[in-house]
């Protein structure tokens, strides 16, 4: 399990700073996910919106630490 996109497969530095950072903000993201259980009628959006947030977020963040590394 982890984020796999073609810059996280091609590079070990890439790999563990995506991680990193990702790590952190889905844990973030977890409790914010977690208040939607008080909220119910919004739940699904403190769901979805953060748990779709941080994955684009990782994904774009992995692009540029890899062609950081390219350059």
């Amino acid at each position: 399990m982890g984020i796999r996109t073609p810059w996280t497969l091609s590079s070990e530095r890439v790999w563990e700073k995506t991680h990193k950072i990702g790590g952190k903000l889905f844990k973030i993201a977890g409790v914010i996910a977690f208040f939607g259980i008080f909220f119910q009628s919004y739940a699904l959006f403190f769901i979805l919106v953060p748990v779709i947030s941080v994955a684009a977020y990782t994904i774009i963040y992995s692009y540029f630490e890899y062609q950081k590394e390219v350059k």
